[in-house]
């Protein structure tokens, strides 16, 4: 089996080390080009092993280097995602003309130039299909 990279081959030591053992017991060699490793001789089965757990390694560090990461921008105030497409104060007045139930959605959409899921994104969720029904739109209260 030839591979260009030992971390092309597995993504976890155990999986490594479990599929180096599977290729061994059925007589299969390994070539690992970029790194020289090749199993048919001791040197290069020790090497697989050696490298197996520098990759696990090297894993883990940036799975950790990732969550101190994220961790330090929420301490900084960051937060992730795309920002929203409405102020608290247009989600707030969003929110008091659906309640009232003089707007549709798709004309409070409409008053800012957003797609209606936006508009429902920013909607408390307890109030969405409880408003008053509208009178005399023709809309018998649907949105």
């Amino acid at each position: 089996l030839k591979v260009t990279r030992l971390d092309r081959l597995g993504r976890s030591l155990l999986h490594l080390v479990t599929l180096g053992a599977d290729l061994t017991e059925r007589q299969i060699g390994l070539h690992v080009v970029e790194q020289g490793i090749d199993t048919a001789t001791a040197e290069g089965r020790a090497m697989f092993g050696m490298l197996s757990v520098l990759a696990e390694y090297q894993r883990e560090l940036i799975v950790a280097n990732t969550h101190d990461g994220l961790a330090a921008a929420r301490a900084r105030g960051r937060t992730g995602g795309r920002r929203p497409r409405l102020t608290s104060d247009q989600a707030a007045l969003a929110q008091r003309l659906y309640d009232t139930g003089e707007h549709t959605v798709a004309q409070i959409a409409a008053m800012f130039g957003v797609p209606r899921s936006t508009v429902y994104g920013h909607l408390d969720k307890a109030s969405i299909g409880k408003r008053p029904a509208t009178t005399g739109s023709g809309m018998n209260g649907q949105v």
